[in-house]
């Protein structure tokens, strides 16, 4: 049987927001696609408390919220470990945790990544816009209020009947170093920068620096050698376009990032590798290394066929 249990928000925590698998079929008028920045966490912990994987998930960046619940449910956390704790007791992650009404849930130091994912089973009660619920943040207009938790807000969700408690292996956990390697392709303009900006740009380090959101992260970088020049006409962009600012510092962007761009794209970020780029914080390293799109695919297949063999 149904019940209906309430997520009191004590605290809202330094930016936590709903998200769901994104916005989908409204670029042309302008609005990002969105959605969860690290989806196969989020799909993780969804399969965790039996819900579809298109369900929404709270996304907890860097600092948690506290939340005081009513009614029993079951919830689980996957991603970056916050230090998730139930009554001030810490509690595994990649597990389906059973709590109670008047428990509370809290989170303390940030012990690995950036971005940790809270799913509760159950129907969301939450207002959607364009058919998503995920958090629009780019509006001066409060057109997804529900989906931006703030100190007193509630989220009310239908739970379902329990379901035996889920196990995500540990062996497949993703880690989250502070240095990560991604595999990129060459943008649209990749040969319009010389050998030496190219060379300076592949295989070395570049921290994340702290102007950096969802919309994408600027590199403490300046291309060596780079000289600019004026700025293409503005084209499409997807999450994962490397874009290089007359100042010559890359800026990759990510789920809340604009429709279209002028700046020249020197390269974008394989699909497969896009959720550990989603888990920087600022002070971390990328390291860019090419590929081809062959290899780009089978990387994009391998990971696909891991989650559905333990997700089935």
């Amino acid at each position: 049987m149904d019940n209906k249990v309430i997520f009191h928000f004590r605290k809202a925590g330094l930016q936590t927001l709903v998200q769901d698998t994104g916005r989908i079929g409204h670029q042309a008028f302008g609005v990002p696609i969105g959605g969860v920045m690290d989806k196969s966490s989020a799909r993780i912990a969804n399969w965790l408390v039996g819900n579809n994987f298109d369900t929404p998930a709270l996304e907890i960046t860097l600092i948690g919220p506290q939340i005081e619940v009513e009614g029993d449910c079951q919830i689980a956390l996957t991603g970056a470990d916050i230090s998730p704790m139930i009554d001030g007791a810490i509690v595994p992650m990649y597990k389906t945790l059973s709590i109670n009404s008047g428990s509370k849930l809290s989170f303390g130091p940030l012990k690995s990544g950036c971005r940790a994912y809270l799913a509760i089973r159950g129907k969301w009660m939450v207002k959607k816009w364009l058919n998503s619920y995920s958090a629009f943040l780019l509006s001066e207009k409060d057109l997804t209020p529900d989906s931006i938790p703030k100190k007193g807000n509630v989220i009310s969700i239908e739970t379902k009947n329990s379901i035996s408690a889920r196990e995500f292996p540990k062996e497949l956990r993703p880690r989250f170093p502070k240095t990560i390697t991604v595999s990129i392709l060459p943008g649209p303009e990749f040969d319009d920068f010389s050998k030496r900006s190219t060379d300076h740009f592949l295989r070395r380090g570049h921290s994340v620096t702290a102007d950096s959101n969802r919309m994408g992260y600027r590199l403490e970088t300046q291309l060596e050698g780079f000289e600019p020049k004026q700025e293409v006409i503005s084209s499409g962009i997807v999450k994962g376009t490397i874009q290089i600012t007359n100042s010559g510092q890359p800026i990759i962007l990510m789920s809340d990032a604009q429709t279209t761009g002028g700046y020249p794209r020197l390269g974008n970020v394989i699909t497969a590798h896009l959720d550990k780029l989603a888990q920087l914080k600022p002070g971390d390293e990328v390291v860019f290394t090419p590929t081809i799109l062959k290899d780009a695919y089978q990387a994009l297949c391998d990971q696909e066929e891991t989650l559905n063999l333990v997700l089935s």
